[in-house]
């Protein structure tokens, strides 16, 4: 049976087991998603839903990343793992279109932070977590995708309940009931990208997971076949999926190593064109482009179509907004995605001159971009593999700058800096209590 494969695996994977440099993927990866919860911290759905804490009386057991309150575990693993995907800067296994640390980091540094356990451990649990969903969402992808599910929350939940069940010692038959519960809350719906509700799905299958595996400790039942049962999981939610992904070479191929960092605030399927962008944008003026062609894969402007966003959160997915903000600025950080950006008469007044194209012989991952000048001149530039891909990563400076644009207004330099030095030495803490610290707000905002 594939679920009962999968405990086993799981169980008896031990950190001695993982790879040094699957390990070394894991602390990256985590330090990846801190830089990116932090930085949306005091986003306003982040208010909001912290506001709940009074009305439902939630007590102060963990921390709120990038803030000075705590919450219960539950609300602090829903508001830390929604604010890690709230500017959608997060990491993206390239082949699910899938954000692994999205549902799964925030419970184990909530649980950790709870139980007072090692960084071994935390770190542990994240990995094995990660590579769960991972290959759950290959083994369903794409159908579950096209069907219109968010991969991140409806494959991730099962990550968050395993690194939780790890964590909370769950045994064989526990860790099965955990992954039942985990899947019977599988939810997300893609009909969400570009409101408030988007990143709300990392964090609610954090929640959910965590729910899970806490239920299953005290030996709440539910199926031990979520996976394969006839209307379990793939059988319901992925009119073709393989199971056999799920536990193929297990611990010899690891999934988490094709986690791949963003460096740019907005879906991965925009990279080639904002590389391309940028590109054109070094080599003419905006004033003498008549129009910028970008020849994309389907999934392009089937995700990113969007031509009149109204909104920052919109323009993450809008060709037309990239294409012309990337062009203009020479980015796609936070900052062109602010509400003010995509209002600007001078942006929207360009993102008409982009004009994509489909054709269904472009890969994901590529682009062939055509400035068309008023000269009657042409500027071509090809994008085969985005920066940030696997093939073409950022470099360890390059994530370090981006983590430190992103906590730097909210921790400060001297945090930053230490933060990262006791990410990078994870397995080596015996407790969490400094580096949750450093996690808190320098000042307090308004």
């Amino acid at each position: 049976m594939v679920t009962q494969q999968l405990v086993e695996n799981l169980l008896k994977t031990k950190m001695d087991d993982i790879p040094e440099e699957v390990k070394l993927h894991g602390k990256k990866s985590l330090y990846n998603w801190m830089g990116v919860a932090i930085g949306a911290a005091h986003h306003p759905s982040v208010d909001m839903v912290l506001g709940l804490k009074e009305d439902i009386g939630s007590a102060g057991q963990v921390s709120v990343f990038g803030r000075t309150e705590k919450v219960d575990i539950l609300l602090g693993s829903l508001i830390n793992g929604m604010s890690s995907h709230i500017f959608d800067y997060d990491d993206t296994h390239l082949d699910t279109i899938h954000h692994p640390s999205g549902p799964v980091a925030p419970v184990v540094l909530a649980l950790g932070e709870k139980m007072n356990l090692t960084g071994e451990q935390v770190l542990h649990a994240f990995i094995l977590g990660c590579e769960a969903e991972l290959r759950i969402a290959n083994a369903v992808y794409p159908s579950h995708y096209h069907l219109g599910y968010h991969i991140t929350s409806s494959t991730g939940v099962f990550g968050a309940a395993v690194a939780a069940g790890i964590l909370l010692g769950l045994d064989e038959e526990q860790m099965a009931w955990a992954l039942g519960i985990a899947g019977t809350q599988s939810f997300g719906l893609r009909e969400m990208f570009g409101t408030m509700t988007k990143p709300f799905h990392p964090g609610k299958a954090a929640q959910n997971g965590l729910m899970a595996a806490l239920l299953a400790k005290k030996n709440f039942t539910s199926s031990t076949e979520v996976l394969e049962a006839k209307r379990g999981f793939a059988n319901v939610l992925a009119p073709q999926h393989d199971l056999s992904k799920v536990n193929v070479r297990w611990g010899t191929d690891w999934e988490l190593l094709k986690n791949a960092f963003k460096p740019y605030a907005c879906g991965i399927v925009l990279h080639p064109s904002i590389d391309a962008c940028i590109a054109l944008g070094k080599q003419a003026k905006a004033e003498d482009i008549e129009r910028i062609e970008l020849t994309v894969n389907p999934y392009v402007l089937e995700l990113t179509g969007k031509p009149t966003p109204p909104t920052g959160l919109a323009g993450k997915f809008s060709i037309y907004h990239t294409g012309a903000i990337a062009f203009l600025e020479g980015d796609a950080a936070e900052a062109q995605y602010a509400d003010e950006k995509v209002r600007d008469p001078a942006v929207v007044a360009f993102r008409e001159k982009i004009k994509p194209k489909v054709d269904h012989s472009v890969k994901e991952e590529e682009v062939y971009a055509k400035a068309y000048l008023k000269d009657d001149s042409i500027i071509e530039h090809t994008v085969k593999y985005a920066t940030g891909s696997i093939e073409n990563p950022m470099d360890d400076a390059a994530l370090e700058r981006k983590f430190n644009n992103l906590v730097h207004p909210i921790i400060g330099a001297e945090r930053a800096e230490a933060l990262r030095g006791l990410m990078y030495r994870m397995e080596e803490l015996g407790q969490l209590e400094e580096l949750i610290g450093l996690t808190k707000a320098e000042k307090i905002f308004n």
